[in-house]
């Protein structure tokens, strides 16, 4: 490290500390750009409080922060390449003798050094002056900041560590029987022969086979049966067991992998010592790894040449962070739409103007109340928006090319490095921060993510307009959906519209025989290519019956969607029959529709690939499906909202018992059959596989009214909290009421009650209120045409691998006002000219459809 003239200010460095354990030291790239520690500048770390920042001319996010912080002392972190030294005269090194099969980790201390600068800025405030200081205190704060988890890798490590965790069942375990096991008995499932995928029950030695379990591991579920019938809790994988006293721990009561930090005196009471075991399956995380491997999207024509790799604004890849392709597909697919586009980059992409800098951009940096960018939504959107739309980092990776000039350029060389792509690691870590799923390293639904992220947006934007937003780019998928229920003794009606942003619609499912041809909707179309996802077909996989995207849209919104369903009328005829119906009350700028695929296949929720067949030129044409609210002639059912009585169903009783007995637990099973309104056992069972990972499933859903005025008061740090968001207090402490203290359901039925004052049963207030018009268009035509489209390989949504293609204007089309575009694959880093054949048949098996209206 080089050192220039003392530093006046030199005094002032003694009272910097080093970074604690806790804190994040972001010294590999920018907060508020893509620009990292690799470019020819390096990064800016502050001594004070290690943001990381830039030092790009156009930018400079270093002397802004300085400006805004007050902070004056950074160290400047580059890192290069170290050269590879070789002693023969070809300059080749030989290959090394394998001796055994291992994995050598490859350290970054081998591959890069780091070269370090320590700056004053009040030295020097257009770009920090390098100071010369005390030696002591130069090595303390520099080795504390290179020494120090960067925030990337802390967050990953936090992630990891929440992975799994021990639960009150795996602490608290009471073991009831005790003594050696003779080695037959743990040969095989004690109900049936098989001898792999075993679990030994912890608490009376009972050992059973798990269920089937994704790549082909055997399994009748044996465990389980066990578990209904005993209640014991906590099982382990006999095959996992390692000599360290590691293993695959499943808790059947939370239905979870757990720790068992007592495993070893647990296993010893059957007379089984750990320290003598050896591997001898691999565990359930290592099957969902090698799933996850073998999963992977061709990336050849259907000649077999390679895809024509593309580069330039709005062809940046996004680098997979460990299973986070299910947001870089979202990611991608919501960058490619104009509104967010302008929203947070304040154009469309911008080719070769590396030095554009979005003016809403750059008035948010100056106004962010923010300590740190990296906590800023707002910040990190802008910073996305940047990396993705700008171009300047859309370039073969490569230490010795250079980056193509012009937007779309295509490289020379015949071999075509990928880009090294984006790793967005702050902002999912911002997005995921408290929850559940998102915070961890597992693969996790697309489409729940995508929602996922609409709310934390929208949060966020409330929050910080107080209720009051200009540009909210969410807007453009809500979409109001009609719900219409007919009393079939009184014929009375009833009318609701809730505020979706996601149509979710079911996809029958028909099995087809070996040998049998397809003739379903999609068999005109089975000659020009396969409906199997590509590496996905072979021996023994389940083929179905192709449907149309028009008959999903009629099973739920047309003549053939209406529902028969048990309901306790409140105009007096006490139990009986109902038909619901739903259609759209408004349409979206931009409709998202969800393919639900799944069947429970031992146990486990399983995806099916059922060709889905899309319009003629991936135009679609909704008008059939748009209701008009109460018609003439027709009587509306008398509102109970402001009675003490509940106001939905109770669970069938039939229905329930069927669901208890597939396993799930019974608070579970009326929740999903109370949510799907009585709408049979299957119904409820779909419901329940796509909200096994909610928190509250099984919290006992409250029936409307509960959350009157004689509800106790709410907790005034939950007030205070909706209250920051914008809120009245009046309104947050009756979203409280009406969600049972829920501060997650609060927020939302906020963002559905707008107009609501918080006044609560005032008759006044009941007849001057007005509803809101629900988000959307009425307006007819309502006519679509596809403009991405997210898919998925892989035996469930929770691993494999998730791909976006999107259309977008590419070379030629470019300077075509009305060109439609092509199709892009965007796969995590990879991003390529789409193939016409792929495109044809991924369509058919897509877990996502975006459309834009015309």
């Amino acid at each position: 490290m080089s050192m220039s003239a003392t530093c006046p200010h030199a005094h002032d460095i003694s009272g910097l500390r080093e970074p604690k354990l806790s804190q994040s030291v972001h010294r590999e790239e920018c907060t508020q750009c893509f620009d990292n520690q690799d470019g020819p500048m390096g990064i800016d770390v502050c001594l004070m409080c290690f943001n990381g920042s830039c030092l790009d001319s156009d930018r400079h996010h270093t002397r802004n922060h300085v400006l805004r912080s007050g902070h004056s002392f950074t160290l400047n972190v580059k890192r290069i390449p170290k050269k590879k030294i070789s002693n023969r005269a070809d300059g080749e090194e030989p290959p090394t003798k394998m001796k055994k099969l291992a994995i050598d980790e490859e350290r970054e201390e081998d591959k890069y050094e780091h070269i370090t600068v320590f700056k004053c800025w009040k030295c020097d405030l257009q770009g920090g002056k390098e100071v010369a200081t005390d030696v002591a205190n130069t090595k303390r704060l520099t080795d504390g900041v290179m020494l120090s988890l960067s925030s990337a890798r802390q967050s990953e490590v936090k992630a990891w560590e929440e992975e799994i965790t021990a639960c009150e069942h795996t602490l608290c375990l009471e073991q009831l029987q005790s003594g050696t096991i003779p080695q037959e008995g743990l040969a095989h499932c004690a109900s049936c022969e098989l001898t792999s995928n075993l679990w030994l029950c912890l608490t009376c030695g009972a050992l059973g086979c798990g269920r089937a379990q994704f790549g082909g591991t055997g399994g009748n579920g044996h465990a389980l049966a066990h578990f209904n019938t005993t209640q014991h809790p906590v099982c382990v994988k006999l095959g996992t067991i390692t000599p360290e006293g590691g293993a695959d721990v499943y808790c059947y009561a939370c239905n979870d992998a757990r720790i068992d930090p007592e495993l070893v005196t647990h296993l010893s009471s059957f007379g089984i010592n750990v320290a003598a075991q050896k591997k001898t399956e691999k565990s359930m995380t290592e099957l969902q790894i090698e799933q996850n491997l073998l999963f992977d999207f061709s990336l050849t024509a259907e000649d077999g040449s390679a895809l024509q790799p593309i580069f330039g604004a709005g062809a940046t890849g996004l680098s997979n962070l460990g299973n986070s392709c299910y947001m870089a597909s979202v990611i991608q697919t919501l960058f490619s739409l104009p509104l967010f586009q302008i929203r947070y980059y304040g154009k469309g992409p911008s080719g070769t103007s590396s030095a554009y800098v979005s003016p809403t951009a750059a008035a948010h940096w100056e106004n962010c109340t923010q300590a740190l960018p990296a906590d800023c939504l707002e910040c990190q959107m802008y910073k996305l928006a940047d990396g993705l739309l700008s171009g300047r980092y859309s370039k073969p990776h490569s230490d010795h090319e250079q980056a193509p000039t012009d937007a779309f350029a295509h490289p020379t060389p015949e071999h075509t490095p990928w880009q090294a792509g984006l790793k967005p690691a702050g902002f999912k870590a911002l997005v995921g921060k408290g929850h559940a799923e998102f915070s961890t390293m597992r693969q996790q639904d697309a489409e729940e993510f995508f929602s996922h992220l609409l709310t934390v947006l929208r949060r966020f934007n409330h929050q910080n307009t107080r209720g009051v937003s200009e540009s909210e780019p969410t807007e453009i998928f809500a979409f109001g959906l009609e719900q219409r229920l007919q009393c079939q003794s009184c014929h009375r009606v009833r009318y609701r519209v809730d505020t979706m942003d996601v149509l979710s619609l079911g996809v029958p499912a028909h099995e087809l025989a070996d040998g049998e041809a397809d003739t379903g909707a999609g068999a005109g179309e089975q000659e020009q290519g396969t409906v199997d996802a590509p590496d996905e077909s072979g021996p023994g996989k389940k083929r179905y019956r192709s449907v149309s995207l028009e008959q999903c849209l009629n099973l739920l919104l047309g003549s053939s969607g209406q529902e028969a369903l048990e309901y306790q009328c409140e105009g007096g005829c006490g139990k009986v029959n109902a038909v619901r119906q739903m259609q759209f009350a408004t349409f979206p700028d931009i409709l998202v529709l969800h393919a639900k695929k799944f069947q429970l296949v031992n146990w486990v929720p399983t995806k099916l690939d059922i060709p889905v067949i899309l319009p003629e030129n991936d135009e679609l044409n909704l008008d059939n499906y748009l209701g008009h609210g109460l018609q003439s002639g027709e009587v509306e059912l008398p509102d109970s909202s402001n009675t003490s009585g509940p106001s939905q169903p109770e669970a069938d009783p039939e229905a329930l018992s069927q669901l208890e007995a597939m396993g799930f637990p019974t608070v579970s099973c009326r929740n999903a059959l109370i949510a799907t309104g009585n709408a049979g056992a299957e119904v409820a069972m779909e419901w329940l596989i796509m909200h096994m990972e909610d928190p509250d499933i099984n919290i006992p859903i409250q029936a409307a009214g509960s959350g009157n005025g004689n509800a106790p008061e709410p907790p005034a740090e939950q007030v205070a909290m909706l209250a920051d968001m914008g809120f009245t207090n009046s309104q947050a402490k009756k979203a409280l009421r009406e969600t049972d203290g829920n501060v997650e359901r609060a927020v939302e039925w906020l963002f559905n009650h707008p107009d609501d004052n918080g006044e609560d049963n005032s008759p006044a207030t009941a007849s001057s209120e007005t509803k809101k018009a629900p988000p959307g268009s009425s307006r007819l035509p309502a006519r679509y045409r596809l403009k991405a489209f997210i898919s998925h390989k892989g035996p469930s949504v929770h691993s494999g691998h998730y791909v976006a293609h999107i259309r977008m204007p590419i070379g030629d089309a470019m300077d075509v006002d009305d060109a439609v575009g092509d199709w892009v694959l965007f796969n995590d880093e990879k991003v390529v000219r789409a193939d016409e054949t792929s495109v044809r048949d991924l369509k058919k098996l897509a877990y996502m459809y975006v459309f834009e209206r015309e």
